[in-house]
């Protein structure tokens, strides 16, 4: 079967769902499929060769602000918006990632849900005819409910079937200001009518969007998020040096400040001699003033010389970073979709530490790979890394089963395994139209 699946790229930095994506079409090719990924916005940014080099970015993210804010650029020359489109001149827009004002961010979200009624389309369009001249695919599926703007034309004009997948939406429609947060959330549930299926990493995340898209709950698949096993060595901690790692993107709403102040009561206690604080992920130039506030707390607290700071590691980077750890945790504060990171740490043989909310009561109950505080509570989160840290048997019982179940029921081929049983039965209900 000939798949085409669309993907935002991030341009510079790593993201859970690039690595999903990627994860998945390396792993659908395994079993036999023509599956290609086509990016999108950005160049892609993954742990390995992108699947598909001699792909070029179908819809330009520079194009596509341009033409939101100046409609009369469709009238530009092609060549123009090629040059406009060009990974070079992507790359360096990648750096204003996060810099954009609200309201433009509004503005261009609305405008790709939208579809065909917004500036943006002769872009999309273009995008349209070359899926529906030359990549001619069976199905068609889209990474994130952001490009259900899609869906309507697609299913009217090219008659192929869309899976698409959810993850993380809601968290970031609901911090657009209005009218654009209002406006998009009812674009999302009208174009969510004309999606043949939807699949989500959690029943959480999928309770949720049924719910808020306004669709049947057996529209939704839940197919857990996998990822190559394999890149992942046990972890070697130092004895002498118990670390709590965190690697996320090194903002406030992963959590950041909670693990902060958590590991700054956890040292004063004393409990648990040069415990070490490790932080990692991907950083923007707007996340400098917050992250300049957090030093500034831990030098305070006398800490500076036993917390470290990697932003922006490569993949091979953040594999040696787990392997650091002694435990782990990302308390995110808001309705985690699914939380790759969660995984990427049981794989290396390291606990974990999460908040009981969103997605995390679920992934442990999955996999036995860790424990849970209560969300958004300093004190909460310290009294559970302490538990762990003091309690070796505990941690070696975690390490073990989540480490079995992360290799068994959380790999790429897993999901792929999964995710093809949901296109044979799209496939199958729109052949039967």
């Amino acid at each position: 079967m000939r798949v085409l699946h669309l993907t935002p790229g991030t341009g510079s930095f790593y993201c859970g769902s690039c690595l999903r994506d990627h994860a998945l079409i390396r792993a659908l090719r395994a079993r036999g499929h023509d599956a290609i990924m086509a990016p999108l916005y950005l160049p892609l940014v993954t742990d390995r060769e992108v699947s598909n080099p001699e792909i070029p970015i179908q819809v330009g993210g520079v194009t596509l602000y341009l033409q939101e804010k100046l409609p009369f650029l469709r009238f530009v020359p092609r060549f123009l918006l090629n040059w406009l489109n060009s990974p070079a001149i992507l790359r360096i827009a990648s750096n204003f990632i996060g810099m954009t004002s609200p309201r433009d961010l509004g503005r261009m979200t609305l405008g790709a849900l939208k579809g065909e009624e917004a500036n943006q389309w002769p872009e999309w369009k273009r995008a349209l005819d070359w899926i529906k001249t030359e990549v001619k695919p069976d199905v068609i599926s889209l990474s994130n409910g952001l490009l259900l703007g899609l869906c309507p034309v697609i299913k009217r004009d090219l008659g192929i079937p869309v899976i698409v997948s959810l993850q993380g939406e809601d968290s970031f429609l609901d911090t657009l200001v209005e009218p654009f947060r209002t406006e998009s959330w009812a674009a999302m549930r009208s174009n969510a009518q004309h999606v043949d299926h939807f699949i989500t990493a959690s029943t959480y995340y999928g309770d949720t969007m049924a719910e808020r898209l306004e669709v049947p709950r057996d529209k939704v698949s839940v197919i857990f998020n996998g990822l190559d096993v394999t890149a992942f060595a046990a972890a070697r901690p130092d004895p002498n040096w118990p670390t709590i790692g965190f690697f996320a993107r090194m903002i406030h709403g992963k959590g950041l400040t909670t693990l902060v102040d958590a590991y700054i009561e956890l040292a004063k206690r004393g409990t648990v001699p040069r415990v070490k604080l490790k932080i990692g992920g991907s950083t923007m130039a707007s996340d400098q003033k917050y992250h300049a506030g957090l030093k500034k707390k831990i030098a305070d607290a006398k800490l500076t010389d036993r917390v470290e700071w990697h932003p922006d590691l490569s993949f091979n980077d953040k594999v040696k970073f787990f392997r650091d750890l002694t435990v782990f945790s990302v308390p995110a504060t808001y309705g985690e979709a699914f939380g790759l990171y969660v995984i990427e740490s049981m794989a290396s043989g390291v606990p974990v530490v999460q908040p009981r909310h969103a997605a995390f009561p679920e992934l442990i109950e999955a996999t036995g790979g860790g424990i849970l505080c209560e969300p958004d509570d300093v004190k909460s989160l310290a009294d559970a890394l302490e538990s762990l840290l003091l309690d070796g048997p505990k941690r070696e019982r975690l390490i073990s089963s989540g480490t079995v179940r992360v290799r068994s029921e959380f790999t790429a081929v897993r999901m792929a395994e999964k995710f093809d049983e949901v296109m044979r039965l799209v496939k199958q209900k729109h052949g039967s139209r």
